[in-house]
């Protein structure tokens, strides 16, 4: 059973997210369901090659902590190979990228502040 404040990743539907291929998403904790006002996070796993497309939210932090596989993180011109353990920050209204890689799925736990709830007028290409 769906509890308020205790989450079951498997019991969270999952999601394709937009502006992403071969990505499938479980939002944790939100708004909607949880009554989060300040943070959004995301279970996030990403087939090799495959990830986010060049994008930006408006007004909202993002922070994403590998927990499996690799990736590569892009953005203001910086680019680095994130492994277990690793994390980068993008920005507010930032252009970011990122990509999994290597041959195994990359899991990541993704962090908006304020919540992103996947909302279109939320990106910029």
């Amino acid at each position: 059973m769906m509890s308020r404040y205790f989450i079951r990743a498997a019991e969270v539907p999952s999601y394709h997210p937009a502006n992403h291929s071969g990505t499938v998403n479980r939002r944790l904790i939100d708004p909607q369901r949880i009554g989060a006002g300040n943070i959004e996070i995301i279970h996030g796993t990403l087939q090799p090659g495959e990830g986010a497309l060049p994008h930006a939210h408006p007004g909202i932090e993002q922070v994403c902590y590998v927990l499996e596989g690799a990736a590569v993180a892009e953005v203001d011109g910086e680019r680095a190979r994130l492994g277990p353990g690793d994390c980068c920050y993008f920005p507010p209204d930032m252009q970011h990228v990122f990509t999994a890689v290597g041959p195994a799925p990359c899991k990541v736990l993704v962090i908006y502040s304020p919540p992103y709830e996947e909302d279109p007028r939320r990106v910029i290409r």
